[in-house]
Formats: structure tokens, C-alpha cells, sequence
């Protein structure tokens, strides 16, 4: 039966996390046309207020070490014998959760709700497009959610392991008659949601900036989401969460760039490998091929997306080459 039902909404899962094929001209993407069968699962209910809690950090959080816990402390029963706290807690310790990842869900909010929760994709949190002050928890923060897929930044992988997942309702993009993607705006409600909620996890788990990311950041040869009318930059400005380059250094090194034949030197053999050497040494897995191949152009639309989403061509021009000198020198891999 459970294979059964997997084949049958097989089509609604290959659109959902953003996983949007970039379309030739006159080309959209697929859209289901009949709702999602869902067999009802009775649910356990959820309890309040018991096991034990941790709320004191005793650790070094300049190392990252913390000891509080946000949910009830999980503890083996062995039989015959008694598991004691009387030594808890060790300061040698972390928390699990060291990056957020944001995507959009390529569905409506119904849809969205039953493939997150009924499929074998799922995320943490589903933020959607109602005008409430709701936010959907899918996941226990302390398990992992299916979100990531096969994904790389700096020295990580698997980033399901490491991250919390935010699903956004949104629709994704069409592709208008030019081959052009027209992608969908984020209500202003659904932008204060994700705002608040990046906020609350990047404090109480002390993530850094450079570990908020889009799914097209650790995914890029494969993923597209949130696109490039997520605001990034409202987020740094507003919530204080995420990277952003500071315009000055930006302007300083565009101004270097532009004393130089920019448009020649770019596509030497010698340049590109520096343009990958350098978007890798950012955070991007990209090996160094010497030449503008697909996945070099990906990943600078990926960077364009997140960093300078008013022209995503995918082409290392001045102007992202500035930005992408400016976030390393203000963000560099330790």
C-alpha cells in the first residue's frame, strides 16, 4: 500500500523543496492538477510540561558549547537499573543545530501541509501565506527533518544532519514566452514570520551568520529556492540574522576592478579558476575546471540570487565579483 501511494504522489514530490527545473523557452514548471490523496493517521497527543529541563548554560559559548536544553532531556531506562543526574550536565557540549536552511515549497498551503507531513519529505517548520500569527512545527528541533537533500558549505556536508529546515509557501516561478522565470513575490506577513522565527533559532542556538542560507546555496547545481525575491538583505537590516556585504568594501573593490580590462581578463583560463577558487573559499562546493562550465554558472546565479538578485545571469561580471571580495573579506573561513 505505502508503495502504492509513493508512486501516485511522486509527481507532487519532484516539484516540491524548490526542485524546479531551470525550463527551456515556452516551457513552465509542472504543476499537479489534482489534489494530493492523504490517509488520515491518528496522532498521539501531545503532552505539556513534563520530563526534565536544562535551562542554564554553565559551558563557554565563545566555543560554542552550550548546556541549556529547550525540550525534555532524553535518558536511557536500562532494566534493573536507575539512570542518575546527579553529575549532569558535562560542559563539553553542543547543540546539533549549527545551520538554518530556507526553501520554498513550490506548492499552495494545503498541498505544502500534506507532502511535509505525509511524504518522506519534511521540514522543521512551514511557515505559510495566511495573514495569521501561525507557524507550523513539523519536526522536534532535536531530530532531523528530510529537507536538504545532497548538499555541501565550506568543510560541511549532509546538511540535514546539522540544520533546521524552514519551508515557505510559495509557488516557485513560471517561465514566461522569452524562457524568462517570473518567480513569485513573499507576502509582507509571511516575511515578518520567517524573520521572527530565523531570529528565535539563531539566538538560542548561537548559529552564525555565514550558517543562514538558502537550499540554492548547499545545493546549487540542483536547486533554485527561495529565489531571488527572498528578501536577504531586509533580514540582515531588520533581524540582524544572515550575511550581507558592507557597501563601502563593495565600491572599493568594484573600483579596482574597474581600472583594470575587466571583460578581457574574466574569461581567461587563469581568471575563472580564480573566480571558483574564490566561490568555493566562500562556501560553495565547486571544483576548479578552468572554464565556464554549467555548474560554475549555476552556482554564480545561486550567489546572484542570495547577494545580487537584480540580475541573476549567472555570469561573473564586476559588479558580483565585488560582492562575492567583499563577503570574504568580511566573513572568511576560520
Amino acid at each position: 500500500m505505502r508503495n502504492s501511494l509513493y508512486l501516485t504522489t511522486l509527481g507532487i514530490l519532484i516539484i516540491s523543496c524548490g526542485s524546479q527545473q531551470k525550463s527551456v523557452k515556452s516551457k513552465t514548471p509542472i504543476k499537479s492538477t489534482t489534489p494530493v490523496a492523504v490517509v488520515p493517521i491518528k496522532k498521539p497527543e501531545i503532552k505539556q510540561d513534563e520530563g526534565d529541563y536544562y535551562k542554564v548554560n554553565i559551558a563557554d559559548i565563545t566555543k560554542n558549547d552550550n548546556t541549556i536544553s529547550y525540550g525534555s532531556i532524553v535518558s536511557a531506562n536500562p532494566a534493573g537499573y536507575k539512570v542518575t543526574k546527579n553529575y549532569f550536565p558535562s560542559i563539553g557540549q553542543n547543540f546539533r543545530q549549527r545551520y538554518v536552511i530556507l526553501h520554498y515549497t513550490v506548492l499552495d498551503d494545503e498541498k505544502s501541509i500534506n507532502v511535509l507531513t505525509q511524504q518522506g519529505v519534511s521540514a522543521h517548520y512551514l511557515v505559510n501565506t495566511l495573514p495569521d500569527k501561525e507557524i507550523y512545527q513539523l519536526v522536534d528541533e532535536n531530530k532531523r527533518s528530510y529537507h536538504a537533500g545532497v548538499s555541501n558549505w565550506r568543510k560541511d556536508q549532509n546538511l540535514n544532519d546539522t540544520s533546521i529546515g524552514i519551508e515557505i509557501v510559495n509557488l516557485g516561478y513560471k517561465t514566461d514566452s522569452t524562457g524568462y522565470r517570473v518567480f513569485t513575490p513573499f507576502p509582507e506577513e509571511q516575511i515578518k514570520k520567517v524573520g521572527a522565527l530565523v531570529k528565535d533559532l539563531v539566538v538560542r542556538y548561537n548559529i552564525p551568520p555565514t550558517n543562514i542560507l538558502a537550499h540554492s546555496d548547499i545545493a546549487p547545481t540542483r536547486k533554485q529556492d527561495p529565489g531571488p525575491l527572498f528578501p536577504w538583505k531586509r533580514l540582515y537590516d531588520e533581524y540582524q540574522i544572515g550575511m550581507w556585504y558592507d557597501e563601502t568594501a563593495k565600491q572599493t573593490f568594484l573600483n579596482q576592478i574597474l581600472q583594470t580590462d575587466f571583460a578581457t581578463q574574466s574569461n581567461s583560463a587563469d581568471f575563472i579558476v580564480k573566480a571558483q577558487i574564490q566561490l568555493n573559499q566562500f562556501g560553495y562546493n565547486i571544483p576548479p575546471t578552468a572554464v565556464w562550465d554549467k555548474q560554475t554558472k549555476q552556482t554564480i546565479e545561486a550567489f546572484q540570487f542570495h547577494f545580487r538578485p537584480s540580475n541573476y545571469n549567472g555570469i561573473m561580471d564586476a559588479e558580483t565579483w565585488a560582492i562575492l571580495q567583499a563577503l570574504i573579506q568580511k566573513y572568511p573561513q576560520k
